[in-house]
């Protein structure tokens, strides 16, 4: 992958250049793992390392800098920026602990996000970049979150970052949990942070579960039923072949 460097002034570039190399580093080793072990085959062809500012106004209008095409990633690399950007899900909500997590935001943590990106790239995911992408978007950004997170992260951290979305979902869940999980992908980057961000924790939370208690660990019989469901033309909602329709109620 290319690495293209898009920044408005040398001393941005300066700044992030040795963050920018360790994440440079760790992906090329992730990108193993996945090439190995998850389908990874076709390559974006570059990332596209920037700010917040240009991320989320000039190259796209998603208002949180990370996400991926079939061509290229972008990614801020700034850890003051998304701990920023973290907090901001709280919306005025109390929660000591999650706040103190967000507060000190790890590099390893915000890495996690770059290689959530580069996951979507997996070909065990059956919708295109061009798709639509409304009846399952849960479980590819679910699991984009599962991987990276179960393979990189310490113990500590994956259960420091679970325990987070965990209660911010508990927080959250009478303001936006009153559809289905399946509807995800209708109406994305619509609303507050914290009402965009409530179904990326739910859809790790749902992952999480499936593979780690409904198939004791075994992520590939997660997938496996995941193809069937697709194989077999998508008749119900993936919740509900799943058997997870009452798993937040």
């Amino acid at each position: 992958m290319k690495n293209i460097f898009a920044f408005e002034r040398k001393e941005e570039y300066e700044k992030y250049y040795g963050i920018i190399e360790r994440f440079k580093n760790k992906l090329e080793n992730y990108q193993r793992i996945l090439q190995k072990n998850y389908a990874l085959r076709d390559l974006p062809k570059g990332i596209v390392w920037t700010n917040e500012e240009l991320a989320t106004t000039v190259f796209s209008e998603i208002p949180i800098p990370a996400y991926t095409s079939e061509e290229l990633i972008y990614m801020c690399p700034d850890i003051v920026t998304w701990r920023s950007i973290l907090l901001k899900q709280l919306d005025g909500r109390e929660s000591t602990e999650v706040r103190k997590f967000y507060e000190h935001y790890s590099e390893n943590q915000v890495f996690i996000i770059l290689a959530h990106e580069l996951t979507h790239h997996s070909d065990l995911f059956m919708d295109e970049f061009e798709d639509d992408r409304e009846d399952s978007i849960w479980f590819e950004e679910g699991m984009c979150f599962y991987l990276p997170r179960k393979i990189l992260l310490s113990e500590k951290e994956f259960n420091d970052i679970t325990f987070a979305e965990m209660e911010l979902v508990e927080i959250f869940k009478d303001n936006y949990g009153n559809h289905s999980i399946d509807h995800f992908g209708s109406h994305s980057y619509q609303g507050n942070l914290s009402s965009i961000m409530f179904d990326y924790w739910r859809s790790y939370l749902l992952v999480k579960y499936l593979v780690e208690v409904r198939a004791e660990n075994n992520v590939k019989a997660v997938f496996e039923d995941y193809h069937n469901w697709h194989k077999e033309g998508r008749k119900i909602p993936l919740t509900k072949y799943f058997e997870l329709t009452s798993f937040f109620e």
